[in-house]
């Protein structure tokens, strides 16, 4: 027995919707046992998925298939999850915030801001 690895992906909650979760796959975001998997590529027990999804990579391996999405906790039951913890808050760089009523940036200011965030050198 097998599931589609983006109705899986999705059943599991990696993610909100399952369109997210095709396109994930599209976009080559997800791969299973190593190889970038197409929205329709089965998987079953004992295969491990990656999804890079909201900025941090997901590493599971398939205990059990499911096909409807479930509660959080039966979802968690059906993978085992072997992910890297979170970067701390401390690393998340904060973007430069603007006054409220203080209009669109200036050239400047967009410059600035893309220069904190790490864009330009």
């Amino acid at each position: 027995m097998s599931a589609r690895v983006d109705s899986w992906i999705w059943a599991v909650r990696l993610t909100k919707t399952r369109s997210q979760a095709a396109a994930a796959c599209r976009a080559g975001h997800v791969k299973v046992n190593g190889e970038r998997a197409k929205p329709a590529q089965p998987v079953k027990p004992g295969d491990e998925i990656r999804v890079f999804h909201g900025g941090r990579q997901r590493i599971v391996e398939v205990k059990q298939l499911l096909t409807k999405r479930v509660g959080p906790a039966v979802a968690a039951e059906a993978y085992v999850d072997n992910s890297p913890p979170p970067p701390p808050r401390e690393e998340v760089v904060v973007a430069g915030v603007r006054d409220r009523g203080a209009g669109r940036p200036t050239k400047r200011d967009r410059r600035e801001l893309d220069q904190l965030r790490g864009l330009r050198p």
